[in-house]
């Protein structure tokens, strides 16, 4: 599998230069046909019901809260909605609170607060849905709470020049899923992080399928992917290519690094690719298993250099 590219949602949002002003009435309840100037106020209209918030094309310097319901935030047209800068009680462009949240098409970028954890999304109840989305120049693109009977899914979207481990804070990470009852992650690409993991989680079942981790120009990175208490599910179908500049360059996927709260004898890794960049030679390890669970491991291409396992 190549590096999967996301040049359209990218075209769309370099294409998005008008800047939206709170007034412009960007955000439509498709339900209702209402227009909003805000998207906190085009939430609040759906409160604690059903709704679809129809984003208008415009970069947004504002953020907004769900704080119930079950809520769809839709760009109008995938990559010409972005929020820019501006984050919610010092947490994210988008905090969530609600039963159930669904996001298509939205941009992400230029998040920071001073914990060091601003990120476009923060979850901190119900399920969510991702889709056609891309994070970007942020501390973290998704960060969430805990969520033992909720699902999270993530399709098609991007996280780019994410993550942080300085200032003598805990790491950021690309993407980081609290204990959540299962994660799933399709067809997305990681690319260029700027420290921490691309993708930590303390899900009890994965699912992570046909993704790109590209860490060739990754600065201070560590892992791909990170299952910090160990997890269930299928790692399958990735590329993973490993950068020069790492934190930790020891392996490319660890189970239960901070301890086996999940069993990972349920746990199939098959089918995926791994290699260092072009002129690189070094000794990594694909799996690291801090666990004595016996890990599925099936056939999967690994470059020179790069052992199958190791027990730690």
């Amino acid at each position: 599998m190549r590096i999967l590219s996301i040049t359209l949602l990218l075209s769309a949002a370099v294409a998005a230069t008008a800047f939206a002003q709170s007034s412009s009435g960007g955000f439509t309840v498709a339900e209702s046909g209402r227009n909003f100037g805000t998207l906190s106020a085009a939430l609040a209209a759906i409160g604690d019901g059903q709704g679809t918030v129809v984003v208008a094309p415009g970069t947004y310097r504002q953020c907004a809260v769900q704080q119930g319901g079950d809520v769809t935030i839709r760009a109008q047209n995938a990559g010409t909605a972005i929020f820019d800068g501006v984050t919610c009680e010092d947490k994210a462009a988008l905090v969530l609170r609600g039963r159930s949240s669904k996001i298509d098409g939205i941009v992400f970028q230029n998040l920071r607060v001073p914990d060091g954890n601003g990120a476009g999304v923060r979850l901190e109840s119900g399920n969510l849905d991702v889709a056609n989305s891309l994070f970007r120049n942020s501390e973290e693109g998704i960060l969430t709470g805990d969520g033992v009977g909720n699902a999270i899914r993530i399709d098609q979207s991007t996280f780019r020049h994410l993550g942080r481990c300085d200032r003598d804070l805990s790491c950021a990470h690309s993407l980081y899923i609290g204990h959540y009852g299962s994660l799933s992650v399709t067809r997305s690409r990681f690319d260029s992080g700027d420290g921490g993991h691309y993708l930590k989680s303390r899900a009890a079942r994965v699912s992570i399928l046909n993704n790109s981790f590209d860490d060739s120009a990754g600065r201070t990175t560590n892992y791909m992917i990170d299952l910090s208490n160990g997890a269930s599910g299928e790692i399958r179908g990735n590329e993973m290519v490993q950068g020069r500049d790492k934190e930790n360059w020891s392996a490319f996927i660890t189970v239960a690094p901070e301890g086996r709260e999940n069993d990972s004898g349920g746990l199939t890794i098959d089918g995926n690719s791994a290699s260092f960049v072009p002129g690189l030679s070094r000794q990594s390890s694909f799996i690291a298993n801090f666990t004595d669970d016996a890990v599925r491991i099936g056939t999967n291409k690994l470059a020179s250099g790069i052992k199958v396992s190791d027990r730690r």
